[in-house]
């Protein structure tokens, strides 16, 4: 018998296994022997967590880590607005990629319990006949039924026990990715509803501008017709006007497009039953949208995060196929057994003294196999390997997220203030700049620049409120925030 090449006899056994095998000789029962080995020993090797190749803190977070974390906040308390709370609950209920997800967890769940029902023998009624030839030429009849069982393994082992390791690990896989796409889901409805709330602004924006430079235009025109104005002035504040017209519509198909991702997102269209959950002139930076998330934030919440918890159960599930592909190397019985009756005549069958029963069982020894289960047992070796590396990658591209929306956070808010500044100064200067011309020290060329530049100010007011409002979502999601609530399946 050829072991492999990566492990010794005295780490296939355990001192354990070894004991519980001595005792039993002991009595004298040597396939209560068999069985206790196979209770006793495992060949799946001993997990250790990789260590997290992160650093231990995040940039742009200098505060003291604090004992809540965003996993432990539910997403009902996250979220205040009561209209996004109604499309979440929407979405939880409708969405077709979260419901493949729960349909994921089932068929793992099956094949879990699949792999269970390996390890214990499968009993089955039966009834057969049999009509074969004697010495003499005499043809003889034989008639049996009763209960059989076939090929039932004794796991001495692990292999059987090795595989529903690893069939366990891939249904808690699928748990965690079933809650990766509710905190995916619900960020994304979120972030969809913000949009919403800033395509709103950006048209209300863009409406006003329109009817300001409409007016600008009817204006000029009169003093163009009446020669107190260049064509100049009447072309710039036509390009002006069209330009406004044209954000207007950008504006408003961009609002359509979101809604019709949010209809995605619900799982079906918004009818007027839920027409009222859309926002309907609500200011982005109204109160009440979204809760604060606690500052200071160890390295250490990533391990909490599920895609990262999915990624640990898929090496543990390669760690356990390991196991499986080590018993291989050692020797196979099986047990086929059957009792109930027997006759020469099938009147006879259930009769007095009919009672019979059988056991066979057989004992497999892997001699020469070309190298098959090395090669299997190095493959596995490599999945297991690329699942470490698919785990570590899984806890590097969390903290990469995790310290972008921090370092977003600690950006935007200066940025908002700013940008929010520069606006007012030039609102200040086209109030100005328009009393200079009617007092005749500028000319109109500076009135239509100034209502230019507040246009393009104001809308990039809006559009940084929305950066650090979807940011605010974005970070909940990140940091694992999402995926408590009542209703997991």
């Amino acid at each position: 018998m050829k072991a492999p090449r990566d492990m010794t006899y005295a780490k296939t056994v355990s001192p354990a296994a070894a004991s519980c095998v001595a005792t039993t000789w002991r009595h004298g029962a040597a396939l209560t022997a068999a069985v206790l080995l196979s209770a006793c020993t495992s060949m799946v090797p001993d997990y250790q967590r990789p260590a997290a190749p992160v650093a231990a803190r995040f940039p742009f977070d200098t505060a003291v880590a604090s004992s809540t974390v965003a996993s432990d906040i539910d997403w009902q308390e996250f979220f205040q607005d009561v209209r996004l709370k109604r499309l979440i609950d929407l979405a939880l209920q409708n969405n077709r990629d979260l419901r493949v997800a729960v349909l994921n967890i089932e068929q793992a769940r099956a094949q879990f319990r699949l792999n269970r029902a390996n390890e214990l023998p499968s009993v089955n009624a039966g009834a057969s006949g049999t009509r074969q030839p004697g010495a003499n030429g005499n043809s003889s009849t034989v008639y049996t039924a009763g209960l059989i069982v076939t090929g039932y393994e004794l796991d001495l082992f692990g292999r059987l026990r090795a595989l529903s390791e690893s069939a366990q690990a891939q249904l808690l896989a699928s748990v965690e990715a079933r809650k990766t796409v509710q905190i995916s889901l619900i960020s994304q409805v979120a972030i969809t509803y913000l949009s919403l709330l800033a395509d709103d602004e950006l048209l209300r924006v863009a409406r006003d501008t329109l009817v300001s430079r409409e007016e600008s235009l009817r204006l000029t025109k009169l003093r163009f017709d009446q020669g107190v104005s260049s064509e100049l002035d009447f072309r710039f504040a036509e390009s002006l006007t069209e330009g406004a017209r044209v954000a207007l519509a950008q504006a408003t198909r961009q609002r359509a497009l979101d809604q019709n991702a949010l209809n995605l997102l619900v799982g079906q269209a918004l009818t007027a039953d839920t027409a009222s959950a859309l926002p309907e002139g609500l200011p982005l930076t109204g109160q009440g949208l979204l809760s604060d998330l606690p500052a200071g934030i160890p390295s250490e919440v990533l391990v909490r995060r599920p895609d990262v918890r999915q990624a640990e159960q898929q090496l543990l599930a390669a760690n356990a196929n390991i196991g499986a592909a080590r018993a291989a190397f050692f020797p196979h019985i099986t047990l086929t057994s059957s009792v109930g009756t027997a006759s020469a005549q099938l009147s006879g069958l259930f009769g007095a003294g009919s009672f019979a029963w059988s056991f066979a069982p057989q004992l497999l020894m892997p001699i020469f196999d070309a190298g098959r289960n090395q090669a299997n047992l190095d493959a596995s070796k490599v999945v297991r390997e690329i699942a470490t590396a698919q785990y570590e990658k899984a806890v590097q591209s969390a903290f990469r997220e995790v310290a972008d929306a921090l370092a977003s956070r600690a950006t935007l808010g200066e940025q908002l203030h700013a940008q929010a500044a520069q606006t007012n100064a030039e609102e200040i200067r086209l109030r100005l700049t328009d009393l200079r011309y009617r007092n005749g020290a500028a000319n109109y060329f500076e009135v239509l620049d100034a209502q230019r530049s507040v246009f393009s100010a104001r809308q990039a007011v809006v559009q940084l409120q929305l950066l650090q409002a979807q940011n605010q979502v974005s970070l909940y999601k990140v940091l694992g925030g999402g995926w408590r609530d009542d209703t997991q399946p």
